[in-house]
Order: structure tokens, then sequence, then C-alpha cells
């Protein structure tokens, strides 16, 4: 039996694997990757590559094992998530793989808002297939809006269309410990887990840990969706991209990633990451 990782040199895939390296031999770890050369550093630790592409069904053939634990790291293109995911089902199914956890949305089948749909779409088929499953339900991640930092540092406002709505946020590696949690652990097939942070906040007090952390005036303006559709697409964001945001700033709006379920807490058996240590960290890596 192994642990696989797909996505395993993404943003959250890294740090997944990173959180088992300290739990589990690293022998026990295979990490699944498009471009060999990127996962080198994995592969001196004793993890074990496997190369296949979402893109690329054919690929993903020799990707899971009999008995294997997996994880599915949803793919980041919008839009071709489908029947990429569809893919490494199959994939998965054909293998006879023991667990296939995958990282889908807060709030699952009650989340109405675009990015969501896809996410909605994957588990109804992993529900099809009869595989053992374990659904992480990701609220927000914090760098989510800390990588966008520069700028509001730069003009000394965070732009939203989000009212007063709240944020149930939680850090990558808060997310990433509790993917390495079932993985490892017992007790979770057939689970599904509503994941956010401790605290939901709203942007104004976003904003203010912004300026308590930099020293400068921050101000959150919140705006019309069409507004802040604009102001994205003249900062350079494609249209459809844009949209994609502004719809959040609408969920948000409505209250959808304001959950606190504490299911995250649980997994990781600790409070998870509040958002003005995240905050404070990023203004100063700047």
């Amino acid at each position: 039996m192994s642990i696989v990782v797909t996505g395993a040199t993404g943003e959250l895939g890294r740090l997944v694997v990173e959180r088992l390296l300290a739990t589990v031999p690293a022998g026990e770890v295979v990490a699944v990757v498009r471009d060999e050369g990127r996962a080198a550093a994995l592969a001196a630790r004793g993890v074990r590559l496997r190369v296949a592409d979402y893109d690329r069904p054919e690929t993903l053939a020799h990707a899971f094992g009999a008995g294997d634990r997996v994880l599915l790291i949803s793919g980041n293109e919008v839009g071709r998530r489908v029947p990429q995911h569809t893919a490494v089902i199959g994939a998965a199914r054909a293998a006879g793989v023991a667990q296939l956890a995958y990282t889908g949305v807060l709030g699952g089948p009650d989340a109405d808002f675009r990015l969501a749909a896809e996410h909605k779409v994957t588990e109804r088929l992993i529900l099809d297939s009869g595989l053992p499953y374990t659904f992480l339900r990701n609220g927000w991640y914090t760098e989510n809006y800390t990588a966008n930092l520069a700028p509001v540092l730069r003009h000394g406002t965070v732009v939203a269309n989000a009212g007063d709505g709240r944020v149930a946020s939680a850090t990558r590696a808060d997310y990433a410990a509790a993917a390495a949690a079932v993985l490892t652990g017992e007790g979770h097939l057939a689970a599904t887990y509503e994941l956010s942070g401790d605290v939901a906040w709203s942007l104004a007090e976003y904003a203010d840990a912004v300026a308590a952390a930099s020293g400068k005036e921050i101000t959150y303006s919140d705006v019309p969706a069409a507004t802040h559709q604009e102001i994205l697409v003249r900062a350079g964001l494609p249209e459809d991209f844009a949209a994609i945001l502004v719809d959040v700033d609408e969920a948000v709006r409505r209250g959808l990633l304001a959950g606190t379920t504490g299911d995250l807490a649980r997994l990781i058996g600790r409070p998870t990451t509040p958002m003005a240590e995240t905050v404070a960290a990023a203004v100063a890596a700047l």
C-alpha cells in the first residue's frame, strides 16, 4: 500500500507531501507529477515518482496500485476539471485503490457559486464509481487574499464586492495537514468533512489586519459587482477569470464561505491559523 498524492508539486500538493514525510517513511509516499524534473528534490528524499497528466488519460494507467490511498487534488483549470477528474477516477477504479480522497469545496451540493460546479460533478462521479472515498470540502485559502497584497499596499485599499460577508479561511498548510490526516488515519472512509477556519472574518477586518501588519492606512472598498469586474479586467485578469472572482465575492456576501464547522481543527488536532498571523507573515515577506 502506498499513499499517492496527485498534483504533488502544486501549491497544496507539495505541502501535503511535506506533511506526510513528517509522519510516514518516504518510501510509502508516491508523488504523481507531470514534470519529473520539478520533483527531483522529492525523489532525492526517497519519495517515489509517477509521471502522469490529468489531460492524458493513458498516462494515468500506472499512476495507482491496488490498495493505494490516493489524494485527488482538483485541477486548477476551471472548465476542464470534469474530464480531468473523470480520467483520474477511472484510473483509480481500474487499479482498485483503497481510498480516494478529493479536495472539493465548502458546502458541497449547497455551494451555488460558479467555482463550485465542477466540484459537485466530481463528487457525484466518485459516488457513482463505487470507490471508497473521503470528501475534503475545502473552504477559502487565506493565501487567496495575501497573494494580492502588493496592489493593496500600493493603493491603500482592499477592493471587493463581498459587502459585509465573512470568510472562514485557513492556510494551505492547515488544509494539507487535514489531507495527510485522512490519508494516514483510520475511520475516514465514506466521510465528508466541511473544512474551514475557526473564525470567520470580514473584508473590513482583513483590511485592518493588513494595516496593522504594514503600518499603512488600508481601507475596504465595497463596490458593485460590475465595477469590480471592470477593475480586475483593467488590472490584466482574463475576463472570464475575473467573473469567477466576482462571483465568489457574491457567494461571500451571501455567507456561503462563512461556515465554521470545526472539522478542520479536529482533523489537524490544533486551532486553525488565524488570518492576521498569515497576513503579518505575508507582509513581512514582501
